[in-house]
């Protein structure tokens, strides 16, 4: 092949023609500035009272924050809207990995706002422990859902709290009401019967469960179950159905050996097909149900209160445990007590009684 019949093969390299800016660069700077700029605590306040949903996501990022410049700040926005706060039903769901609780939530929280709801999810995303990220892909699987005006959705990292909930996820609900939203939905993040803490910060907490794999011995096993006031055996639909039949009946008779609830609620078991949305509206009419019989005997009150002690309790041992892992004298002898316990020199019980009386007599 000659030069002149080589240039023109179909497999060859043009120069390549470099492209106009098409981005204003005032633009870029002018974004990059407002995204550095942070708001002021009145600011913020003002626009999650508005419904703004940028002002209540940075909101809920500024209580997130790590930095401890932001805390009072955080502090002192979660005080304001304490004193703004509207009703709400607030409900915890949880089950594992693939049981369809992200299309169970869109299903749901569309119904309620086909019905004039405002519905906010806070979906807890679960955390590498080698990387220590988070896909935070919720809204992608809620693809109808994150597009409805009013619906709010805010996924967070569960970074290394248990129980299948954020560390703030209680302090983003008290936002999420400040700004109108009266039905509060909690996802979490699906690791099984470890995932108890969303039912302390929750009004009814729901269990979605998958047929088969042994329903009747699971619903016998106490931990989340008999937390659970409900059970909806999710995906029965198609073939499925059968089997969602008759582990609903095993679930039916298995917790008949549970103790009776404080509540005075039996909690109940039924199907749904959250992608054809069946049985949608006859969970929240199960949901409503507990709400109104809660209320009238005085329970849902008392929950509450209940659940604020709780969380005064699990605040107070957060800021201790932060404090103690903070001070500079015990970030130094921390190494040291770990090079003793591994040499076989010290206990690790005799090594964490040192480090805390080191951290009582700081100066």
């Amino acid at each position: 092949m000659n030069k002149n019949q080589s240039s023109k093969a179909a497999l060859r390299e043009n120069e390549g023609v470099s492209e106009q800016e098409s981005t204003n660069k005032n633009a870029i700077s002018n974004l990059k500035r407002k995204r550095q700029e942070q708001p002021s605590v009145e600011k913020l306040l003002n626009g999650i009272l508005k419904s703004n949903a940028t002002a209540l996501s940075r909101g809920i990022t500024l209580i997130e924050s790590q930095n401890l410049s932001h805390k009072a700040k955080a502090n002192a926005l979660i005080e304001k809207c304490l004193e703004h706060t509207k009703p709400s039903i607030r409900i915890g769901i949880t089950g594992v990995p693939g049981v369809g609780k992200s299309t169970y939530i869109e299903a749901l929280g569309n119904h309620l706002t086909n019905l004039g709801s405002k519905v906010a999810v806070l979906a807890v995303d679960p955390s590498s422990s080698l990387s220590k990220g988070s896909i935070l892909g919720d809204k992608t699987r809620m693809d109808t859902l994150v597009r409805n005006p009013n619906a709010f959705i805010r996924p967070s990292a569960a970074r290394e709290s248990l129980g299948g909930v954020a560390r703030h996820t209680r302090e983003a609900i008290t936002l999420c009401e400040a700004a109108g939203y009266d039905v509060i939905l909690i996802e979490t993040v699906g690791v099984g019967q470890s995932e108890t803490s969303v039912h302390s910060m929750v009004d009814f907490f729901l269990l979605l469960k998958l047929a088969g794999a042994g329903d009747e011995l699971q619903g016998i096993k106490r931990g989340i179950i008999e937390m659970a006031d409900a059970i909806i055996i999710n995906k029965a639909d198609g073939a499925n159905k059968n089997a969602a039949k008759l582990a609903m009946l095993e679930f039916n008779r298995a917790l008949h050996l549970h103790p009776a609830k404080a509540s005075s609620w039996m909690p109940k078991v039924m199907m749904c097909s959250a992608l054809e949305s069946e049985g949608i509206d006859e969970s929240w009419t199960l949901i409503k149900d507990y709400v109104s019989l809660t209320k009238s005997e005085g329970y849902f009150n008392t929950k509450r209160q209940e659940q604020n002690i709780f969380w005064l309790i699990q605040s107070i041992e957060n800021q201790l445990k932060d404090e103690f892992f903070k001070d500079p004298k015990i970030t130094k002898e921390m190494e040291c007590q770990i090079a003793l316990i591994n040499s076989n020199k010290r206990s690790p019980f005799a090594a964490a009684e040192y480090l805390l009386n080191l951290h009582k007599t700081r100066s």
